[in-house]
């Protein structure tokens, strides 16, 4: 091979590894830093289900679509909380933070409807202390926002949302964005560059992470978390 023909091969593999993928085709290592925050937990779900506590464990499992394990909210948790929110919740049990990352795939697996959900759980300091942001088709008061529990009914407090989120029938990544210090809270939906929705809250600063709907069905894999590590949960 010529000296130009090596060179051009050493720079089109350079552009593959710069795009995500390896000579062989396989995705790059999660970043072991994102943002300034260190990586505390990855997950693909195949054998760290123990460390997730659901508000009613017979609605969720581990499972297998096309080659890879998912963590399935596959039916309606039994389960009533004592203000007006979200009732299928898994969260992670040991681990809480205050500024963090959280990066996952979800397939809502529901009927399509103005509320079609998938939740993703942050700040939580109890079943009526807690975040949520809550993804769905239409926007309206109770639905496709942040909200916050704090000892009463869900209340949004988005300062910035789309219209509404199409989940169709695909997998989509979505990643949370939260930094304490400014109250700054963004919600991603594919698009990393823009949020579909943004709030600004300072009233709880850390805590645990889950994942869940409001009152629907939805697939969760390939979970990373970046984030400030608090004391330990109990």
């Amino acid at each position: 091979m010529s000296k130009k023909g090596i060179i051009a091969g050493l720079i089109f593999v350079s552009m593959l590894v710069a795009g995500g993928w390896a000579a062989s085709g396989e995705e790059t290592a999660v970043p072991k830093e994102l943002q300034g925050l260190p990586l505390l937990y990855e997950s693909n779900f195949a054998a760290d289900s123990a460390r997730w506590t659901p508000t009613d464990a017979s609605a969720w499992k581990v499972t297998e679509e096309d080659g890879a394990h998912v963590y399935s909210l596959f039916g309606a948790s039994k389960y009533e909380p004592k203000v007006r929110s979200p009732k299928n919740i898994s969260l992670l049990n040991d681990i809480e933070v205050s500024d963090f990352i959280l990066e996952v795939k979800i397939k809502q697996t529901g009927r399509e409807y103005g509320h079609r959900d998938g939740c993703l759980f942050f700040g939580y300091a109890g079943p009526s202390h807690f975040y949520y942001a809550h993804i769905a088709t239409k926007a309206d008061e109770h639905a496709n926002s942040i909200f916050l529990v704090n000892d009463a009914p869900r209340v949004s407090i988005a300062k910035e949302r789309t219209d509404g989120t199409d989940w169709g029938t695909a997998y989509h990544t979505v990643r949370i964005e939260r930094k304490t210090d400014t109250g700054v809270i963004k919600v991603f939906f594919d698009n990393m560059e823009k949020p579909i929705m943004a709030a600004e809250n300072k009233t709880f600063l850390s805590g645990k992470i889950g994942l869940g709907s409001f009152d629907d069905t939805a697939n969760f894999k390939d979970l990373r978390l970046w984030g400030k590590k608090e004391a330990r949960a109990k």
